[in-house]
């Protein structure tokens, strides 16, 4: 039999990371989650995920470190993060993206 199962998620009272990502909607073997940041960020250190993320900006723009070279993304750009690639992003203003992550970022503290 299929799962019927539907599930809606009110951004207004998703649970947050320490990241500061809010938690969207969770499937089995993926999740979405919502990043709102204002102000600059600086330059973290580059990690490595055990998952892959996909992104897109909705707002504002970032700059995305991976494996050596520099992305500008602004407003409509889309972007991948394979897994296991090293990464980091640089917020300078307002930025407002949605990310999918497979298999799910927040399970087992995956994305903390």
């Amino acid at each position: 039999m299929a799962d019927t199962t539907v599930t809606k998620v009110d951004s207004k009272h998703s649970p947050s990371g320490k990241l500061g990502q809010k938690y969207l909607a969770t499937g089995k073997s993926m999740a979405m989650r919502l990043w709102d940041e204002s102000g600059d960020s600086g330059k973290e250190e580059a990690v490595s995920r055990d998952y892959e993320t996909i992104g897109y900006v909705i707002e504002g723009a970032a700059e995305l470190e991976i494996e050596g070279q520099t992305i500008k993304l602004t407003e409509g750009d889309s972007w991948v993060v394979p897994k296991g690639a090293s990464h980091t992003y640089r917020v300078g203003g307002h930025f407002k993206a949605v990310e999918a992550t497979h298999p799910p970022a927040h399970v087992h503290g995956r994305d903390e």
